[in-house]
């Protein structure tokens, strides 16, 4: 069971492909690396690196069980290092696996340190979710990003086999549709029969309508200070 791939549903799922402002990570270049001067001489590092040592986990990729662990492991490390501060969680992501999904939910839940959240490019399905999961006050999203909501779906040839199994896998569709009705709806200022209506069909929320949604708290448009005049 999982949410819907975006890029691989087939003709004929009930998520037929991408939908309409979201669009799957183009593909990847090589990082560059750089040398930072330390107290103890030079210290190569690339990007990701330099933003897990300022407590910045960046979840760039589609939601599975590998980038699931890659983040869970970054959230106890950090709370490790210091359970006091914050952590900040960019998100750009088409969404993918429920598991891998409730995984990262339950550690953001569970560790000291509060998880900031914040979304630039598209927060989608199960991303949608995790934006939504950070701490109260402390959701962003800039101010082109897109959010996608939506019921999740049966994966792969689902359907097929024995009458039984196909009942079991129709109760656990059904466990988890109200799993993310009832996650949505205290994450943001929806009733869960709301959001019940709303994830029937793909939801696409602009950033200034998922902060109306109550997904997010604050649209950010600059970090640059104003100069005086």
């Amino acid at each position: 069971m999982r949410f819907p791939n975006l890029s691989q549903a087939p003709v004929g799922m009930p998520f037929g492909g991408v939908p309409s402002g979201v669009e799957m990570p183009s593909s990847r270049y090589i990082l560059p690396e750089f040398e930072e001067r330390t107290a103890y001489g030079y210290k190569r590092q690339n990007p990701y690196t330099k933003l897990f040592e300022d407590r910045i986990i960046f979840l760039g990729v589609q939601v599975d069980d590998a980038s699931a662990d890659d983040v869970m492991a970054q959230l106890l490390v950090l709370e490790s290092l210091d359970p006091e501060r914050d952590i900040q969680m960019y998100i750009n992501s088409p969404g993918g696996s429920l598991t891998a999904l409730t995984a990262i939910y339950d550690t953001m839940q569970y560790i000291r340190p509060e998880v900031q959240t914040i979304c630039l490019g598209q927060a989608a399905s199960a991303a949608a979710v995790l934006l939504a999961a950070g701490a109260p006050g402390k959701r962003l999203a800039l101010p082109n990003a897109r959010i996608l909501i939506h019921q999740p779906a049966v994966g792969g040839e689902g359907g097929h086999g024995q009458a039984s199994d196909i009942e079991i896998q129709a109760a656990e569709i059904m466990r988890m549709r109200d799993w993310v009705e009832d996650t949505l709806s205290l994450h943001s200022n929806r009733t869960k029969e709301q959001v019940h209506k709303d994830i029937d069909r793909d939801k696409i929320l602009t950033a200034e309508q998922a902060l109306e949604y109550g997904l997010i708290d604050q649209v950010l448009t600059t970090r640059k200070t104003q100069r005086p005049a």
